[in-house]
């Protein structure tokens, strides 16, 4: 389980990395917040909050290249208790804030 886990924390480290590079180079207003674990919590304005999450699971789920796909999941919300996925959602996605992690 050690070199799984060790693992993970790499390849979280890297896309870290990743996101924070690209959200630099194109300007984005959005901002990683904190890591909890494998997730990643970020905050942008509503407006850019679709083009946030293709830019995050882009970077995200190739931070390494595997022999299997990655695979990360999305939480949009404005507070940590009401967060769904950008498919559920009623309002569209650019009026929600953001979540991002392996849920």
């Amino acid at each position: 389980n050690t070199v799984i886990q060790g693992s993970a924390a790499d390849l979280i480290k890297l896309a870290m990395i990743r996101v924070d590079q690209k959200l630099k180079k194109t300007k984005h207003p959005g901002r990683m917040l904190l890591q909890i674990h494998d997730e990643l919590v970020f905050e942008t304005p509503k407006n850019r909050v679709t083009d946030l999450i293709k830019l995050v699971r882009e970077e995200m789920e190739h931070a390494l290249q595997l022999d299997v796909p990655l695979k990360v999941d999305v939480a949009v919300g404005d507070d940590w208790l009401n967060t769904t996925s950008p498919e559920e959602l009623e309002t569209p996605v650019s009026r929600q804030g953001l979540l991002f992690g392996d849920e």
